[in-house]
């Protein structure tokens, strides 16, 4: 297939196109390169795409709709796999505006391109921020999910009702993707894994909220991978649907600083802080959906992944 994947330069978006490259698809990579965290890790993971004959990249906003206008009319693409958006639930805190333009702006600028062009399937990223101040665990998409306590859920909420009325109006399938707490190599600066990791080694404290009490649903990304898999070959029987995707093990925070603690052969220094605003208490993700429709289940376990990132992390940086 051709297969657009916007954010290609990003976490999820890299590891998915290398995967679909592997396996001999098309892939039209999107990506801003912007230096909302650091850019060289965005194009260190570009370099392991580049080589392959079967991708192409362009360097271009999401939200430039004449650019992105352009692209799906001369590319025709079959699938579109939507990872591109200005990340980050904290960063949303102090910079709303960059929120509303890629992650508002752009989805509909994807969404026109989709429409226009007839693409048969867009597959987008959402996000379990979504459930916002929900208290009943696990989470489910049949749960109410109208109290956000960050912009970024809100952007992110707002995705699934924009794709909703665009399958509604127009008959084209959409499913929208709820992601839990991915990690993994070549990750994310911005999250956990990357901040304890490079604190604990520098051995500097690292901030634990709510004093440590959180519990997060934390996610290998190759088991997202394989989500993300499943749902772009598998056609859709419905024009809109959502799912999560989580490891629906949910693991202490404390848990997962102890597991880092082992690999990195090193205790950390603890700072124990109030809960932060825009955080949710804890997460868990209800994963019958995805069981029942693609016969899909996670197999990394928390002890197995951050092994994994962990020799990651000190051979990427030199540790």
């Amino acid at each position: 297939m051709k297969i657009l994947v916007t954010g290609a330069a990003g976490f999820i978006g890299a590891a998915l196109s290398l995967r679909l490259l592997e396996r001999g698809d098309d892939v039209v990579g999107v990506d801003n390169l912007n230096d909302y965290y650091d850019i060289h890790l965005k194009k260190a993971r570009l370099t392991r795409l580049l080589p392959h004959k079967n991708f192409t990249f362009f360097e271009c906003d999401i939200a430039n709709n004449e650019a992105i206008e352009s692209l799906f009319a001369k590319e025709k693409f079959q699938r579109v796999v939507h990872l591109a958006a200005q990340a980050g639930v904290r960063f949303s805190i102090t910079n709303p505006h960059v929120y509303a333009q890629s992650n508002l702006v752009g989805f509909l600028t994807i969404l026109e391109g989709c429409r226009q062009q007839n693409v048969e399937h867009l597959v987008y990223a959402s996000s379990s921020s979504v459930y916002g101040a929900n208290t009943k665990l696990p989470f489910s998409t049949s749960d109410h999910v109208d109290h956000p306590v960050s912009l970024y859920a809100a952007t992110k909420k707002a995705n699934e009702l924009m794709a909703h009325s665009y399958s509604h109006l127009y008959g084209f399938a959409t499913t929208g993707l709820r992601f839990f707490t991915v990690y993994g190599e070549w990750g994310r600066p911005d999250m956990s894994p990357f901040i304890f990791t490079r604190q604990i080694l520098a051995n500097k404290p690292i901030d634990l909220f709510n004093y440590g009490n959180h519990q997060r649903d934390f996610t290998y990304i190759d088991d997202i991978i394989e989500g993300i898999m499943c749902v772009v070959d598998t056609p859709p029987t419905e024009n809109y649907r959502l799912y999560n995707i989580g490891n629906s093990q949910p693991e202490q925070l404390l848990t997962f600083v102890e597991t880092l603690e082992k690999y990195l052969g090193t205790t950390a220094v603890k700072s124990l802080l109030p809960m932060q605003a825009g955080d949710v208490q804890d997460t868990y993700a209800d994963m019958d959906g995805m069981k029942r429709d693609f016969n899909y289940s996670p197999k990394t376990s928390l002890d197995e992944g951050l092994e994994k990132f962990v020799q990651w992390y000190k051979s990427f940086y030199g540790v």
